[in-house]
C-alpha cells in the first residue's frame, strides 16, 4: 500500500460528506464478500496469481485476521476489497453492492465508509501530524476547521498521542507513526477498518501495544458495529485481536476458524488423523521450515 493509494481512498466527489446512517445494530450482516475472485500479475512464465477463486464473507462487527506466508495474496485481497484492484475473475461486494457495477462517484462513497491503516503508516512527510489526521476529513469536503481540529485532537488523544498536532512525522518513532496513522484512519468514524501488517518493524512490546490499540479502537467504535480486517504475520497479534482467523496459501483459504483452533494446533502433538490443513496451520504458527508449506529462500 502506498501514499498514492491513500490519495485514491481520500478522493470524494467534491460535495459535502454524506452523514453516516443511523446507529442501529446490524451485526451478522455481510459487509464484504469475495465471490470466486482471482487476481494475477504479469504474463507467460512470469505470471503470478496470488489470489485464486477466493470466496469469503466478512460479517459486520467482527474482527477478521488474515495470515499466511509472504506472497500468498493477503495485501492483494485488501486492495480488492477497497476496489483499488479489479479482479480478473469473480466479483467483490461491499455493503451489498457489486464493485464492478459502481460508478467512480459510487466507489468514492463506498471508500468513505472504509479506512486503511497502511503497512508503513504512509504519513505525508510534508504535513504535520495534525494535518495528516485531518487529511481524510478535508478530502471528504469538511470545511469547518474548528470541527476538524477538535476531531484531530480527540483522535490523537485516543491513540495516546495528545498534543502532537504540530510535530512532523520525522520527529516520531516507528510506533508513534503507527499510532498517528491509526488516528488518521479513524478520523471519519469508518464502518470498516483494514490493517495491512500493522506491527511490521516493531519490537514485541510495541507490537502488543498496537494489538491493544486495535482492540481499543474496535471498542470505541462499537456504536457503528465497526468491522476490522487485519493482515499480519504476527500470531500473537492475530490470536489477541481476532474473532476469526483465515490462512491463505497458494491463493486460497487453507485454514478458517477461531483463535483457539490455531492456538491448539500450535501446541502439543498432532493427532494421527490430522488433515493437511491442520499441518499447514501448525507449520505456520510454529514457524517451522519443514512441512507442507513450500518456502523459497
Amino acid at each position: 500500500m502506498s501514499a498514492d493509494d491513500l490519495e485514491t481512498l481520500g478522493k470524494g466527489n467534491g460535495h459535502e460528506p454524506t452523514p453516516p446512517p443511523a446507529a442501529t445494530s446490524r451485526k451478522g450482516e455481510v459487509v464484504i464478500r469475495l465471490d470466486k475472485v482471482s487476481k494475477g500479475f504479469g504474463s507467460g512464465q512470469k505470471r503470478i496469481e496470488p489470489v485464486k477463486r477466493l470466496s469469503l464473507d466478512v460479517e459486520r462487527g467482527t474482527t477478521l485476521v488474515i495470515i499466511g506466508p509472504s506472497g500468498t495474496g493477503k495485501s492483494v485481497t485488501l486492495r480488492l476489497m477497497l476496489g483499488l484492484l479489479d479482479p480478473d475473475e469473480g466479483e467483490v461486494y461491499a455493503f451489498g453492492q457489486k464493485l464492478s457495477a459502481m460508478s467512480n462517484q459510487e466507489l468514492g462513497g463506498m471508500r468513505r465508509r472504509m479506512a486503511m491503516l497502511f503497512q508503513g503508516g504512509a504519513l505525508f512527510d510534508s504535513m504535520t501530524v495534525g494535518e495528516n489526521v485531518a487529511f481524510p476529513m478535508r478530502s471528504m469536503g469538511e470545511r469547518d476547521e474548528d470541527k476538524i481540529m477538535s476531531i484531530v485532537s480527540e483522535r490523537l488523544r485516543q491513540v495516546g498521542l495528545p498534543g502532537t498536532e504540530d510535530k512532523m512525522p520525522s520527529e516520531l518513532s516507528g510506533g508513534m507513526k503507527k499510532r498517528a496513522a491509526l488516528a488518521r484512519s479513524i478520523a471519519t468514524r469508518p464502518e470498516v477498518i483494514l490493517y495491512d501488517e500493522p506491527t511490521t518493524g516493531l519490537d514485541p512490546i510495541m507490537s502488543d501495544a498496537i494489538a491493544d490499540l486495535i482492540l481499543e479502537t474496535h471498542e470505541s467504535l462499537k456504536d457503528t458495529d465497526v468491522t476490522s480486517i487485519v493482515v499480519t504475520h504476527d500470531m500473537h497479534v492475530a490470536e489477541k485481536v481476532a474473532d476469526r482467523i483465515i490462512m491463505l496459501y497458494g491463493g486460497s483459504i487453507v485454514g478458517d476458524g477461531p483463535p483457539e483452533l490455531y492456538r491448539s494446533l500450535g501446541q502439543g502433538s498432532l493427532p494421527d488423523n490430522a488433515t493437511e490443513m491442520d499441518r499447514m496451520i501448525r507449520q505456520f504458527v510454529r514457524g517451522e521450515a519443514d512441512g507442507p508449506i513450500q518456502t523459497v529462500a
